[in-house]
């Protein structure tokens, strides 16, 4: 009884305590809840709130950017409308000058129209004029011919003779002033340049010739030369390209040739040979063939060392070995690297005095005459050669065409052309720079004077100065002083055609009046 009365104790307690837990669950359930409840509320009226704000400030900022939007439309709308009453103003403005134009070309064309009648009748009254005119020159010009006992054509044929021979005397006077004018103001001039480079460059020219001799130590050694049935000399002469002269000159032979290197290498060789004693065939060929490889390097130095005196900067290398050529090549007997570097210094003092580059004109200069270096491997005038051989090893325009151009074979591009034509001229007709043979010098200056003695009205003429200058004579009956101009022109002329010749020839027309009267 005592267990089971336990036993519902403990089941109502357990109700009971279990009846408490749900209460307070609730209850805690029921606070929680209402507190939710409230948060919610409280977070949806804070978003109201918020979402009310954020709807005004849109409302607001769309007001704002409608107001804006219009003010800018109001704005854009008066400027075009301004835009159009300016327009409207400028048409109204045209269209009132078009209408003011054609009012003008109304009332022009109405004169216009008055004038061209006017004109009509003044052309109809020249017409009838001519024609009354006409007629009365016909008159006139029978009368004439009936007085003058000439028709027209003989006439007109006085009249042209007289106008050509007028005209012709007015030309050679013309030409005679320009002549004095221009040799008044260039003389003086060109002159002091040429007189200057002259002083300031001057140098010797060794004098060579086509022959070089040789000394032998005996006469014996002559017949060692020419060897065993003359196998020695013909080796020799085969090897060299050069004609070995004996005769009964005692203790000498002589080397003779036109190419002065190959008779450069011969003498040297044969110099060899003599000292040395072993003379044949095969020695011969030996030596030759190691004196023409010592030639050429020996020749390149003499170019590259006349280039660096020069101080000519960038030169091809093949360029030194035709420069060291030029000293074995002479014209008019002087030799050609020397007159190439006078050249050059003269070209420099030219250039300086007329304030042009003086590297650049003596570099043109001391080139000037390299084709004639080369004149026996290529066809062609030396002045044409040397363009061609600047060209290939790279020299500048200013320097071929002033290489090719010196002799007028072909057109000059710049000043520094004629620089080296003058240049050559001053060193190739300065007294003792080239030499001719007497036969020679003799048949140009009567050549000279043989041009000159072909115009009518030259009385005399004289060669003079070697030939620089040759002095024509004339009948002062026959030729005025304005015609003596004209033949001194025309007769420098045909002596440009006709001869050829070192420098310039200077020539001058002489003619004078001789009255005589004896007093008794």
């Amino acid at each position: 009884m005592s267990v089971l009365s336990t036993h519902w104790d403990v089941m109502a307690a357990a109700g009971v305590f279990f009846a408490l837990g749900w209460l307070v669950t609730k209850l805690l359930f029921e606070k929680r809840l209402g507190q939710a409840r409230m948060t919610g509320e409280n977070l949806v009226a804070e978003a109201e709130r918020e979402a009310a704000g954020l709807v005004k400030a849109a409302r607001l900022e769309a007001k704002e950017e409608l107001f804006q939007a219009r003010q800018r439309f109001e704005e854009e709308t008066e400027s075009t409308r301004r835009e159009s009453r300016r327009r409207q103003d400028a048409l109204d403005q045209r269209e009132e000058n078009l209408n003011r134009k054609v009012t003008f070309i109304d009332k022009k064309e109405t004169r216009l129209d008055d004038l061209d009648e006017e004109l009509r009748k003044r052309q109809a009254g020249i017409t009838a004029t001519e024609q009354e005119l006409s007629r009365a020159q016909e008159v006139q010009r029978r009368k004439l011919e009936e007085v003058a006992g000439l028709t027209v054509e003989a006439a007109r044929e006085i009249l042209m003779e007289q106008m050509v021979g007028d005209a012709r005397l007015a030309a050679a006077k013309t030409i005679q002033q320009v002549r004095e004018e221009t040799e008044r103001n260039s003389r003086r001039e060109s002159m002091k340049i040429l007189s200057l480079a002259i002083q300031r460059y001057a140098s010797e020219h060794v004098a060579e010739s086509t022959v070089s001799v040789v000394d032998l130590p005996s006469d014996e050694m002559k017949g060692r030369i020419i060897g065993r049935e003359g196998r020695n000399i013909r080796s020799f002469e085969l090897a060299t390209g050069i004609d070995l002269i004996i005769d009964d000159t005692p203790g000498a032979v002589i080397v003779s040739g036109f190419d002065p290197v190959r008779r450069e290498v011969a003498r040297q060789s044969l110099e060899t040979l003599i000292h040395d004693g072993r003379i044949h065939p095969g020695r011969i060929e030996e030596v030759v063939a190691k004196t023409a490889k010592e030639m050429d390097v020996r020749i390149r130095e003499m170019g590259e060392h006349a280039c660096l005196d020069l101080g000519l900067q960038s030169v091809d290398k093949m360029m030194y070995y035709y420069v060291g050529r030029l000293h074995y090549r002479t014209s008019y007997g002087q030799n050609l690297l020397k007159h190439s570097m006078e050249v050059a210094g003269v070209a420099a003092v030219i250039a300086a005095e007329l304030g042009l580059d003086t590297r650049l004109a003596r570099r043109c200069g001391f080139f000037h005459d390299i084709g004639k270096a080369a004149d026996h491997e290529m066809d062609g005038p030396h002045a044409v050669i040397g363009g061609r051989l600047c060209r290939k090893y790279g020299e500048n325009d200013t320097v071929i065409n002033a290489v090719a151009g010196h002799h007028q074979d072909v057109e000059a591009a710049t000043p520094y052309t004629f620089i080296v034509s003058a240049a050559d001229a001053v060193s190739a007709s300065r007294p003792g720079a080239r030499r001719e043979s007497v036969q020679s010098y003799v048949e140009r200056l009567e050549n000279l004077e043989q041009i000159a003695d072909g115009f009518d009205g030259v009385e005399k003429s004289f060669a003079i100065q070697a030939g620089r200058e040759i002095r024509v004579l004339v009948n002062h009956t026959l030729v005025s002083d304005a015609e003596a101009a004209v033949l001194a022109e025309e007769v420098s002329r045909r002596i440009e055609g006709e001869l050829e010749y070192p420098g310039q020839i200077k020539v001058m027309v002489i003619r004078e009046i001789r009255a005589t009267a004896i007093a008794h």
